[in-house]
């Protein structure tokens, strides 16, 4: 088992979908990545950045799914990082409705001493000088180092987000920022020209389309399990990168074969988070749920066919 260090935003949300509405509630990327990948009982820590108005009992959560909180720095007097965002019907496009960075315009993260030899580190969405400072901090280049951003970062920060892609071994971004990104309209085009930027493997997530993997020549395809109903979307991506980087710690096979297997468990993960509003599944999530819907994506894409 590999050590795991994640990076990013432990927040508020507040979030409106045709579902109905919540008022401050708990989120942010290291939260959904640390929750998810709380799954695979790996040996976590958390490097993040809260205000004074952020509750104990939020923190205790995540100690005790088994989350290090020691790097989550506390500014008494700051306010937390808050978003609050609105979905249309089709659950697939939002309109942001506040950004308040707070505590976050100034965060320099830290990595505690015992986590500077961690194998994994999953880079949650985040300035690409704050992910490059992460980098900087370890003792040696990681086994493994997983980096998810978003098409903001590429308006406003491209260069400083073109420096730290080429450092990094994974790199997982949406359909749509693969595209901004290389300006290619082909998936297949734009994950070889990503290639070229750094990165051996390249991760491109499709929400309800699933996510492909490409390593290589070597293209790997995993679905979205239908669900019967979609309440909030906000934290499936970083929950999919969770469960990626979990089971990849916890298998400590970095290999293209596992890396399959990683992808379907970061779907199945996922799945999960969209079923309610923000971290409200994923905090009561059952081994034995997990365990069933793994199932069901293998009954969903294994078939038996006869080529003459």
């Amino acid at each position: 088992m590999s050590k795991l260090v994640i990076v990013g935003t432990v927040a508020f949300d507040a979030i409106e979908t045709p579902f109905g509405k919540t008022d401050k509630i708990l989120g942010g990327a290291a939260t959904y990545i640390g929750l998810s990948a709380s799954n695979f009982n790996v040996d976590a820590a958390a490097v993040s950045v809260v205000g004074g108005d952020f509750p104990q009992e939020y923190l205790n959560l995540l100690k005790d799914r088994g989350i290090n909180i020691s790097g989550i720095e506390i500014v008494k007097e700051g306010k937390t990082f808050f978003w609050s965002g609105k979905y249309h019907n089709d659950m697939n496009s939002r309109d942001t409705l506040a950004t308040e960075l707070n505590v976050l315009e100034h965060f320099n993260p830290v990595v505690p001493e015992d986590y500077k030899d961690a194998e994994i580190v999953m880079l949650g969405n985040l300035h690409p000088l704050v992910q490059q400072g992460v980098l900087d901090q370890m003792n040696n280049k990681p086994k493994l180092a997983i980096l998810d951003t978003m098409n903001f970062w590429m308006d406003i920060a491209l260069s400083d987000l073109l420096n730290v892609i080429k450092n990094v071994d994974v790199i997982t971004i949406n359909d749509e920022e693969a595209r901004q990104l290389t300006g290619e309209y082909s998936l297949v085009v734009a994950a070889q020209k990503i290639h070229e930027m750094g990165p051996k493997y390249v991760v491109i997530k499709k929400g309800e389309h699933g996510a492909l993997l490409f390593h290589d020549d070597n293209v790997f395809y995993a679905p979205a399990l239908p669900l019967k109903e979609v309440f909030d979307p906000t934290g499936a991506g970083d929950t999919f990168a969770g469960g990626f980087a979990g089971y990849l710690a916890k298998t400590g096979d970095i290999s293209f074969e596992n890396m399959k297997n990683a992808v379907i468990y970061g779907s199945t993960l996922a799945s999960f988070c969209v079923e309610k509003f923000g971290t409200e599944r994923m905090v009561n999530l059952k081994d034995n749920e997990v365990h069933k819907r793994l199932q069901q994506f293998k009954d969903l894409t294994q078939f038996e066919i006869v080529l003459e």
